[in-house]
């Protein structure tokens, strides 16, 4: 997407700079900060490695592409786009996913003492409503980048997030009713609070 963006005449329309911002902002913080913050030592296979850069690679083409040479005609508008309720609904939604996904991670991270591997139910944060709150929060995020790009490669990346974490979350949420039982999950859900 970087690429794209610094190519584009269009980098500095205010609608897709806003945007362009905000999965920038993922990912920088998921692909720099998030690994220098980890402190297990499990490791990872190359394959799930390489993967995951197929995906970044032909996501980040998919949604410069949306934003910049096929954008939405509405972006045109410029600053007013921003001001629209499904822009302004689909920001605030992706900053409060951001906001829960940092969280939980923090949360996560500080499940264990160094050198304890025990395996713990997180208690706090949007952990006390949901197993997956990590998931939950990139979900919102990108059903948020979604409504506020409303281009259909933003809604096609909110629906792969959904088919990939949401059987995460049932997975995960599975293991921990039989580690920890079905009393110790309690109330909460797998990654929509209250509903799922």
């Amino acid at each position: 997407m970087f690429a794209i963006w610094l190519r584009s005449p269009l980098k500095w329309a205010l609608p897709q700079l806003a945007l362009f911002g905000l999965f920038e902002l993922h990912y920088f913080q998921r692909s720099l900060v998030f690994p220098w913050l980890m402190t297990g030592q499990s490791k990872m296979p190359v394959a799930i490695m390489l993967m995951g850069i197929v995906f970044n690679v032909v996501n980040g083409v998919m949604q410069g592409g949306g934003l910049y040479w096929f954008p939405n005609p509405d972006f045109a508008e410029g600053a007013a786009y921003l001001l629209r309720w499904n822009s302004l609904l689909g920001i605030a939604t992706f900053l409060f996913g951001l906001a829960i996904n940092w969280h939980s991670d923090h949360v996560i991270r500080h499940l264990r003492k160094p050198g304890d591997t025990r395996h713990y139910l997180p208690q706090r944060g949007m952990f006390r409503y949901v197993t997956s709150a990590n998931y939950m929060g990139e979900l919102l995020e990108w059903v948020g980048f979604a409504l506020a790009a409303a281009t259909p490669a933003a809604w096609v990346f909110a629906i792969w997030t959904a088919a990939n974490l949401v059987p995460r979350a049932h997975a995960i949420y599975n293991r921990y009713c039989q580690e920890f039982g079905y009393e110790a999950v309690g109330q909460r859900k797998r990654v929509i609070p209250f509903i799922y």
